[in-house]
This record gives C-alpha cells, structure tokens and sequence, in this order.
C-alpha cells in the first residue's frame, strides 16, 4: 500500500469536483493507495498539510486544486530534505502548471496519469524566503489573478481575468529596474517583469520551448512604452513569441531584481512578497507524475532512476 496523503481544495475554480471525490478515493483505493484526505478550508493551509506529509513520511501527496493550491503544497515540502511525491488533479480557474505538465482539468485523465504514468524530477524557483513553480511577476497585469472577484471566476472562468486586464490596460507601470543575472546587468524603464518555469503564464503560451529541468528559469521583461503600452501588450498576446528590441527575453539560474516601487510580486498566481527580489533555481526539487510526451517535450535531462 502506498501512504498518500490527497490535499484537496473545495474552494478551487468552480467547484464541480466535490461531487466526484468518492469515486475517485475509491479508484485509488482499489489500486493499493492508503489515503488520507485532507480537504483545506483557509488559505495557506494547503503547506500545512504537505508539511504533515513530509513529517509523517508519506510517500506520495496527490493535490486537488489549481495553481495557489499546487503553490502552498510545493512551499511545505520545501521545507524538507526529503520530499514525497507529487500526483496531481487540475482543479482551478486558469491552471496553467497543470496545463503546461499536459494534465487537462479532465478529472479520469488526470487520475489515469498518476495510476500509470511514471515521475520526473522537475525545477524550483526560490524567491527570497518562498518558492514557486512556474511564474513570478511585478508590474502590469500581476494582481489580476488574486483581485480578481472569487464570484465572477466561480461565474465565467477564465473570461473574469480578461475583463479585469481589460480594466487595467490603461494604468500600466512605469518602473525603474535594474536586473543582475548570470550573464550581466540590465538597467532601463519596465512596465513587467516575468520569471518564468513553463510554457504558459495566465493562460497564454509564452516560452517557445521551456525545460523545467535544467536549473534555469526564463525571464522576460517588457520595456515601458508610454502612451502605447496597450499596444505593446495587445501584440504580445496576438504574438506571444514576437521577437522585438522592447521585450528583453533571457536565461538565468540566479536573479536579483532590484526597483523603484514597493510594488507586490505575483508567485504562481497568488499574493507574494513586495519590492526587491532574489531569485534561485533549486534544480529538479520535486518529483512530480507527468504523461511520456510531456517528459520527453520539457524534461530533457532526467535520469531513469524512479521505480
């Protein structure tokens, strides 16, 4: 039997998994998983309960939630050596980790993954005193996931974040940046900033071809492009992967970020810390279950060491 410990957040995207959750326990259970559910029902508990995880040696975690839920468990696990592994049944408004792990919010696809796929070890970013999995971000549009009305997302979806970014296409940033990477230095005027580990980042495909497995993150900033940044940000999202001197794309495994505004940084699509950032990849941190093509598409340096 396998001591599996389900985190489930009732409260995630519009709530239809609920109904579901006793046949899905029982598929687990018949195939030889021993599970304890632990449903959240405030916010941050989700890292309460991958620390009992990790303190109580379960082996696997299996997470019901979207991205914020994925997030607070990834945060309690880091908070250990060793970590169990992670199973995961997309459940949130936008859920762009699932999506870009090829885990759509197709509950039997999702459960037939971990039934029978196989783990890899997959990238960590630290910034400052917590951890994310596939974006953080300061500037335009970053507060569009966590101000956004919890009603209208229960409501319309995904469709609530674009009527939110359609209200605050007129008040962009304007932020004095100075970012320090591996390379070297870049110094200028930015209305965003991305730190990014996946393919996509509120629901737009960004990286061309992202690997979350090699210690690197990819960081775009759009420079400030008053009175057009509408513009600019129109094209890009018509153009995710445009190629122009007024976005700055490069790789890094470290990154300090230091600004002008005391502005809030998004972590992984939730509320993170204020001003200057220091960022660290923690290289392949946690297993996670993923179908073959996605594994051979964005892990392209494991070792076949998982049972």
């Amino acid at each position: 039997m396998k001591k599996t410990m389900m985190i489930f957040n009732p409260q995630s995207g519009k709530q239809n998994l609920e109904k579901r959750l006793p046949e899905i326990l029982n598929i687990l259970r018949s195939n030889g998983y021993d599970i304890q559910v632990s449903s959240t029902s405030y916010v941050g508990e989700a890292t309460v309960f991958a620390r009992q995880a990790c303190v109580e040696n379960y082996d696997m975690i299996i997470i019901i939630g979207g991205d914020g839920t994925f997030n607070e468990c990834v945060n309690g696990l880091m908070e250990f050596s060793k970590r169990p592994l992670i199973g995961y049944i997309p459940a949130g408004t936008c859920c762009d980790i699932g999506m870009t792990l090829g885990l759509t919010k197709n509950p039997n696809k999702a459960l037939r993954n971990i039934l029978v796929n196989r783990p890899v070890d997959m990238d960590v970013v630290k910034a400052n005193d917590r951890y994310f999995c596939y974006v953080s971000g300061n500037g335009a549009f970053v507060d569009i996931s966590y101000v956004t009305d919890s009603r209208l997302k229960k409501k319309i979806g995904y469709l609530a974040y674009l009527v939110k970014g359609l209200e605050e296409l007129f008040t962009i940033p304007n932020m004095k940046i100075k970012a320090v990477h591996d390379q070297g230095e870049i110094n200028g005027r930015f209305s965003l900033i991305l730190v990014i580990n996946s393919k996509r980042v509120a629901g737009v495909n960004l990286i061309y071809k992202p690997t979350l497995d090699d210690g690197m993150v990819d960081v775009v900033m759009y420079r400030s492009l008053i009175p057009l940044n509408w513009l600019l940000y129109f094209i890009s999202f018509l153009l995710p992967f445009w190629s122009s001197p007024l976005i700055v794309r490069f790789q890094t495994s470290t990154l300090r970020v230091v600004s002008n505004t005391r502005s809030r940084w998004n972590l992984d699509g939730e509320c993170g810390g204020l001003g200057n950032q220091n960022f660290q990849v923690c290289k392949q941190a946690i297993q996670i279950i993923v179908p073959p093509k996605i594994k051979k598409k964005y892990f392209r340096n494991q070792e076949e060491t998982h049972d």
